[in-house]
């Protein structure tokens, strides 16, 4: 009995070990992905010939994340500023100096339920992984 019961927990703790890289690869590439189109955003929404990030540009990164293999609907964005104006309003873009940030989420979607075969504890079921960044405004009126 000793030796079934042996057996056992060594299978599963070798599943664990198996399969544990493969899937903490998975959150690090979407980390990294959700981290570049946050990056990306930033870039071109805060450059002098904007000064804003609006709905369009953030549909059209939800798009490319679902190229990529991720769930568009479940990509989250929010856009605020230093000064508090309105960062998404293409009629009245953020004047330099005034930094843009910009937080994507995304749900983690039982990525680590696997975990709990050794007593981790997943996140939560409403976890969302995020990439945040900040960029400061290069918009000059003219």
């Amino acid at each position: 009995m000793k030796q079934i019961v042996l057996f056992v927990l060594f299978a599963a703790l070798l599943c664990w070990l198996m399969f544990s890289p493969i899937y903490k690869h998975v959150v690090i590439m979407r980390q990294a992905i959700l981290q570049q189109e946050v990056d990306y955003l930033l870039e071109t929404g805060a450059s002098g010939a904007k000064g804003y990030i609006d709905a369009a540009m953030l549909a059209e990164a939800r798009q490319r994340l679902a190229d990529r293999g991720f769930d568009g609907a479940g990509v989250a964005f929010a856009v605020t500023t230093t000064s508090g104006v309105s960062g998404t309003n293409p009629a009245a873009p953020v004047l330099r100096g005034t930094g843009i940030r910009l937080v994507a989420t995304y749900p983690y979607d039982r990525l680590f339920e696997i975990d709990r075969l050794v007593g981790i504890a997943p996140p939560p079921a409403g976890g969302r992984m995020q990439a945040i960044g900040m960029k400061m405004s290069e918009y000059v009126p003219q």
